[in-house]
């Protein structure tokens, strides 16, 4: 059993940044895919970026594009989002979800384990 947990969340005006973090309890991480996906109210949870094992390969979601990047330091077991730039429709609760496998995975029911999740607030 991986555990997840994310952290640095919080409230910031729009144009501001933020860096998630997120830990995870294996000393396999890099054996890991790792993936950030958010959900705002009465919405559905999307994709917003995923990272391959040895942080070769990226994925993000279009409305993310050149203003977040997802990064991992496998010697820490921790995976991050660097939010730049950041728009009120970017408010939701983020999640770190990770899965045994190559790739990146923009599907969240391929993903085994799931962080509790950190709020991001975004004034406008």
């Amino acid at each position: 059993q991986v555990q997840l947990v994310e952290s640095g969340g919080g409230l910031v005006q729009a144009g501001g940044s933020l860096r998630l973090a997120c830990a995870a309890s294996t000393r396999s991480f890099s054996s890991y895919s790792m993936g950030w996906f958010r959900q705002a109210p009465g919405a559905e949870r999307e994709f917003v970026a995923g990272v391959s094992r040895g942080g070769g390969t990226t994925s993000y979601a279009d409305s993310v594009k050149g203003r977040f990047t997802i990064s991992r330091d496998n010697a820490k077991n921790t995976v991050y989002l660097q939010m730049n730039s950041l728009k009120p429709e970017d408010t939701a609760v983020y999640y770190c979800a990770g899965r045994s496998g190559l790739g990146v995975a923009t599907t969240q029911r391929i993903y085994d384990y799931w962080g509790q999740g950190t709020q991001v607030t975004v004034s406008s």
